[in-house]
């Protein structure tokens, strides 16, 4: 999936000190809602601009630290900063760098290598949270970042805002060697997918699985099964992968506006899934593949 960079290794301490400083060669994000700043090289490549380029152009003024990613914690790191004047517009920042154009986000999906792809996606998570807290929820004052830890701090009221992370499910509803297979609607081009959603407030994650099931297929689910997690931040959330049987003797009533399809899609007719990225395709590929855990 995404966040499986091995033999890369993702650190994400705050960092207040030396090894925040930018470099030359380190990478910065740029983003303007939903889409990012690249540019294609010579291979075909995306390549995000370096410090460097940010510097000869004048924009260094606004970079803040994000995470780095290396092999050893002791040795040569790649620094990831963040581009933080909210307030530019993409024509003015396209000026300054002709050869770069933003393109949308779901383009990192396709980098390589796969840290970058992760990195790009973690980095648009932090920028959502801090372009999105500029000022106080609570009195309106603007807002600083902290000096001990990641959070953004009221300097009039004391207001600590750390990241948001939501927690959502994904649900493999399965019926012996069927797992039902979905697609959202009004999204052109879409994949499969699986029954998905974010936790309500006072609810688990288990209860999460029968709501949601519930509301977009009408099922009722039994046997359910935790699988794994995974960080997807182009949406700023935690993914909970969950499996679980459908009841018998119970029909499909499809939310048609959430859903354009809704089928149980027997085993030996699951295609091969891109599943290096996402959990949903990691989900439906595993229970193609391991018919004896079902």
């Amino acid at each position: 999936m995404i966040q499986n960079i091995y033999p890369e290794v993702f650190y994400n301490q705050f960092r207040n000190d030396g090894r925040a400083a930018a470099r030359d060669e380190d990478t910065v994000f740029a983003f303007c809602g939903r889409t990012i700043l690249v540019r294609t090289d010579e291979r075909g490549m995306l390549v995000f601009p370096s410090v460097r380029e940010a510097k000869d152009v004048g924009l260094s003024d606004h970079l803040q630290y994000l995470f780095s990613i290396c092999r050893d914690p002791e040795g040569e790191e790649h620094r990831f900063f963040l581009y933080t004047d909210y307030g530019a517009d993409k024509e003015s920042i396209i000026l300054k760098l002709p050869f770069y154009s933003f393109e949308g986000m779901m383009n990192l999906r396709f980098l390589n290598p796969k840290d970058l792809c992760f990195a790009g996606m973690t980095a648009y998570h932090l920028y959502v949270w801090y372009r999105d807290n500029v000022f106080c929820g609570r009195c309106g004052e603007k807002t600083h970042t902290s000096e001990k830890e990641r959070a953004l701090v009221c300097p009039r009221c004391g207001n600590t805002i750390y990241p948001k992370i939501c927690p959502a499910v994904i649900v493999g509803v399965t019926k012996g060697d069927q797992i039902l297979m979905t697609r959202y609607a009004g999204r052109s081009g879409a994949g499969n997918a699986l029954i998905a959603g974010f936790c309500e407030i006072g609810e688990t994650a288990e209860e999460t699985v029968q709501r949601e099931v519930m509301e977009e297929v009408g099922l009722h689910v039994t046997d359910i099964r935790y699988y794994k997690t995974q960080p997807w931040g182009f949406e700023s959330d935690l993914l909970l992968g969950y499996y679980c049987q459908a009841a018998p003797g119970e029909d499909i009533v499809m939310d048609e506006n959430e859903l354009s399809r809704a089928v149980f899609v027997p085993r030996n007719e699951i295609g091969q899934e891109d599943n290096d990225v996402s959990l949903t395709a990691e989900m439906i590929q595993y229970f193609r593949d391991h018919p004896e855990k079902f």
